[in-house]
């Protein structure tokens, strides 16, 4: 027998229930006919066809273009407690199914892929930090948080502090402000530092999770960075785009004979020395700021050779609208790379952009490839680590490309 429902009711287009129909679980403001009923920004609706089939329940966003974020497609739900609190208990046992003894430093919740919409919730050992990006999601975190607290500790985990990292400029588009700092977690004393100490693929890291990008530290490329290591042994090793330097980290534990680590970020490479430091990889590394298009294009005029060069830029797209410029881009760096590479040598590259297809990405490379002059031997093509995990019907959840080849 179905609930009584009591939410506002939004009468939906028929494209938007065929939509919505195949899984995706946005309804975009084009497809709202109308909303019957009193409600709020990020208050709970029905969504409902023209005919008045029930077809979900979800956040309404009054200034978003993504008008409603879908939870839930079950009549009978009540979204209670204990409903939000399944929900967290189903994302972690996925992580320790999924991760097992890599679950220390783990994504945590991936928004749509675990049906919190548009949330990141990352756990760095004992902290845990967190960014939304709905304001549904925003309503419910004193409701959220403290369940993943009480998730977590119920399971024997330990759990310092929940920080907020919602310093990021697309929360206006839901009508919500800029912020970040500690979440206050009733009986639970706040830390006193905003650095953490993780442990990934035997490398110790810290990782400043109030200033780091995003939320501190870039989780999903965990196991491409384990088999970066497995190649670089002997090898001479050029990362470009290192951030705190956890491939050439990787590359050096795994036997390189040289790594050069480069970003443009001085703070980055600075918080990269250290890693370096506290593992004792120094003898082997060395660390440079710098603008990669710019030293890739003057370390062909130079004797330095590099045999694995590993590229790691950040998202050169994030809108359709400048798909066509970050394709000139992606295949700039990987033409230069390509080139710089002797016969034999070995390339890993990646693009972080959902909007930059895997099928678009490959066609770079092709052309990247052909006007470089060189054949590519594919050792692997991989992605996103398990704890990122992929709704087949939800294609912006499908973002990372990283593929290692040996130039031939």
């Amino acid at each position: 027998m179905k609930t009584e429902r009591n939410f506002p009711k939004a009468i939906i287009t028929k494209k938007g229930e065929n939509w919505v129909g195949g899984g995706h679980p946005w309804i975009y403001d084009a497809e709202v006919v109308s909303v019957e009923g009193e409600y709020e920004n990020g208050s709970l609706v029905d969504a409902v066809s023209e005919k008045g089939k029930y077809i979900g329940t979800g956040f309404i966003s009054t200034e978003s273009k993504i008008r409603i974020r879908l939870i839930s497609k079950n009549a009978n739900d009540k979204f209670d407690r204990e409903f939000w609190k399944r929900r967290v208990k189903y994302a972690w046992d996925y992580r320790k199914t999924v991760m097992g003894e890599d679950i220390g430093c783990c994504r945590l919740i991936f928004g749509e892929a675990d049906q919190f919409p548009s949330l990141t919730v990352d756990k760095f050992g004992d902290i845990l930090v967190t960014q939304c990006l709905s304001v549904g999601m925003e309503k419910i975190k004193n409701t959220v948080f403290p369940l993943l607290y009480e998730v977590l500790t119920e399971d024997g985990e330990k759990v310092r502090g929940i920080y907020e990292r919602n310093d990021v400029a697309i929360r206006k588009l839901e009508g919500m402000e800029e912020n970040k700092g500690w979440f206050d977690l009733p009986g639970v004393p706040v830390p006193e530092s905003t650095e953490t100490e993780i442990i990934e693929n035997g490398i110790k890291y810290s990782v400043d999770f109030e200033n780091g990008q995003k939320t501190g530290f870039f989780l999903d490329q965990k196991y491409n960075r384990l088999a970066v290591s497995k190649i670089a042994k002997g090898k001479r090793v050029l990362d470009c785009f290192t951030h705190t330097g956890s491939f050439a980290l990787n590359a050096a534990k795994g036997g390189a004979s040289h790594v050069c680590a480069v970003d443009i970020s001085e703070s980055a490479i600075e918080m990269a020395k250290r890693n370096a430091q506290q593992n004792g990889l120094t003898d082997t590394m060395e660390f440079r700021v710098a603008d990669v298009f710019d030293l890739l294009t003057n370390l062909d005029n130079k004797a330095e050779k590099f045999d694995f060069i590993i590229l790691d830029p950040p998202a050169f797209t994030k809108s359709r609208k400048t798909v066509d410029s970050a394709f000139k881009g992606y295949k700039d760096i990987n033409f230069r790379a390509m080139k710089l590479l002797p016969r034999g040598g070995y390339f890993a590259t990646a693009s972080c952009s959902h909007f930059m297809p895997d099928e678009l990405f490959v066609k770079m490379l092709h052309s990247a490839a052909k006007d470089a002059g060189v054949e590519l031997r594919q050792i692997e093509a991989r992605q996103q680590s398990p704890d990122h995990p992929i709704l087949w019907n939800v294609p912006e959840t499908d973002y990372l490309k990283f593929y290692i080849f040996q130039v031939i």
